[in-house]
């Protein structure tokens, strides 16, 4: 197999004119220690050069000369901060903050997001490919415009004869799914989108909540013609999620072809 210069690989972009380059870290979720951010303010001032905050949740050190590649990548490594991707292959995988610190997650989707960066940052693939994970419906992430979405996801139901009707579940419900009828609350799950959400206002406890639950999507994509990833499978632990990450990244890898993205090969993919 052909070793792939370091020019080419996915993290090294070529900016407009020729003379420079743009160079993306590789950072899960976002996250990096207070020294790896020093490190990095070390580096971008050893190589004169500047900072750019990504939308993947991730950092580009802009204007690099190429002829620094080589000793850059090398501190980049030993930052812990190495170079990313951006080509065709799995980028930077983006997560929400989950239940380490968001009162809305039903997920921890910080862990999950590192242990498929773990699994599958960097594959070669067909396509460009991108992964993000939301903890909630709320999609902070806009996890269904990836070409794979990760949502957590709780299915509410009522104690029965146990409800008093007073409304506050109906009040905080986004979706209008909650009615009152004969003093007691109906749920339609025809519009209820699982965040949970009426089951931490009710101030009597009496909606409850089926185990956490992870609603995988495949097929969005952002762009000037944006769509909504469909809706494959809703698994109900980690573990489970990874082998359906990984079974359609081996069929994407297998089936897709370049040139095009995947949401618009899904109608013609087998």
């Amino acid at each position: 197999m052909r070793k792939i210069p370091l020019h080419e690989k996915g993290g090294i972009i070529n900016e407009f004119g020729g003379d420079f380059c743009t160079v993306r870290l590789r950072i899960p979720a976002g996250l990096i220690t207070v020294d790896q951010m020093e490190g990095i303010v070390e580096i971008v001032r050893r190589y004169n050069t500047e900072l750019h905050l990504t939308t993947r949740q991730t950092m580009e050190l802009v204007h690099v000369s190429p002829g620094s590649l080589e000793s850059l990548a090398k501190d980049l490594e030993a930052n812990g901060t190495p170079i990313g991707a951006d080509k065709s292959e799995i980028v930077n995988i983006t997560a929400c903050p989950g239940t380490d610190r968001c009162r809305f997650a039903m997920i921890d989707s910080i862990s999950l997001a590192r242990t498929l960066d773990e699994k599958f940052f960097g594959k070669e693939m067909p396509v460009k490919f991108r992964i993000a994970i939301s903890s909630c419906p709320n999609s902070c992430v806009s996890e269904r415009l990836n070409e794979i979405g990760i949502t957590g996801v709780v299915r509410p139901y009522r104690v029965p004869g146990t409800c008093t009707g007073c409304g506050t579940c109906v009040k905080y419900c986004r979706e209008n799914a909650i009615a009152i009828k004969n003093g007691q609350i109906r749920m339609n799950n025809d519009l209820c989108v699982h965040c949970g959400m009426c089951i931490q206002s009710c101030p009597f406890h009496i909606i409850k909540a089926d185990p956490a639950a992870y609603h995988i999507t495949i097929g969005g994509k952002r762009g000037r013609h944006p769509r909504v990833g469909y809706h494959v499978v809703t698994v109900k632990t980690p573990e489970t999620v990874i082998k359906v990450v990984e079974k359609v990244v081996k069929w994407v890898y297998r089936k897709a072809w370049s040139d095009s993205l995947l949401p618009d090969q899904l109608g013609i993919l087998d």
